[in-house]
């Protein structure tokens, strides 16, 4: 996100309207939002350009998934749980949670995942099916404006294995359920009181196996009854939706072309389907 000076003083005026000191912003992750750890109030504040509207969906969602026992990353409980307005910019306040664990087990990721789900199947929410994610990746490959560096050839490759690819999950008739959109690692803190999904802004309905696509394989072997084709289509879905994204005209993410080219040529060489931790492994070397 651009206008970071703005964002932080948005978001430390906010804090201190509200009676929580905020003397110092660490920047802890920038993409279209902005995450910062303000301190000494030890507050999370989520900050994007005012019009993004997905954060007031965020906050109610919280405060649902709260309620069905999720484990989800909890709303700041000092203030109102809404999302307020200051120059420009949405800011909502969540709770910091200090890591404890630089390392999730697959098997206690795979315990959380599945307990975030049973608790999203007892949520009655209007939220975008995947399908919506679909689109919106494929509105940037289809407008060469959205992905001018895009080559032609990558471009009508993408276009055509997402549409396919919506076919084919959609055809399987698989049960639909509120997810987390992308409970990938990044996604996921391990704190003292066990591992959290936080950034609810993807959440979206869809089959499981969606959602497993984001994790390593190790997690899916622990989850259980999990359809082993849908999954695999799932990850190319992923794979493409990402590359996608990866092409936006702006797309912030470091290296983001690097990455882009990675998971099309992966999709060319065919199955088995990388993960994304997979990928971002070889590509760091690892």
């Amino acid at each position: 996100m651009t206008g970071i000076t703005r964002a932080i003083a948005a978001a430390t005026s906010v804090a201190a309207s509200l009676d929580l000191p905020a003397n110092d912003a660490i920047v802890l992750h920038n993409s279209n939002r902005l995450a910062l750890r303000l301190t000494p109030c030890d507050v999370l504040a989520r900050v994007a350009p005012a019009g993004h509207e997905v954060a007031q969906f965020e906050v109610e969602l919280a405060q649902r998934l709260a309620q069905a026992g999720c484990p989800t990353g909890l709303l700041e409980p000092r203030v109102d749980p809404r999302v307020y307005t200051r120059d420009g910019f949405t800011v909502t306040l969540w709770t910091y949670y200090e890591p404890a664990t630089p390392h999730t087990s697959p098997v206690d990721y795979a315990k959380a995942l599945e307990r975030l789900h049973v608790g999203m199947r007892k949520v009655d929410v209007p939220s975008p099916r995947f399908t919506d994610r679909i689109a919106e990746a494929e509105a940037v490959v289809a407008n060469p404006d959205l992905s001018p560096e895009l080559a032609d050839a990558d471009r009508a490759f993408l276009g055509s294995r997402l549409a396919s690819l919506r076919r084919a999950i959609e055809d399987r008739g698989a049960a639909e359920q509120l997810l987390h959109g992308e409970p990938h690692p990044g996604n996921l803190l391990g704190t003292k009181h066990g591992p959290l999904f936080i950034d609810l802004e993807t959440c979206c309905r869809g089959p499981v196996e969606f959602d497993l696509a984001h994790v390593a394989g190790a997690v899916c072997e622990h989850y259980p009854n999990v359809d082993q084709g849908l999954l695999d289509d799932c990850r190319q879905l992923v794979l493409a939706m990402v590359a996608a994204w990866r092409w936006e005209r702006g797309d912030q993410l470091p290296n983001g072309r690097r990455f882009g080219e990675e998971f099309v040529r992966s999709l060319r060489e065919g199955p088995p389907w990388p993960t994304l931790d997979a990928v971002t492994r070889r590509l760091d070397g690892l």
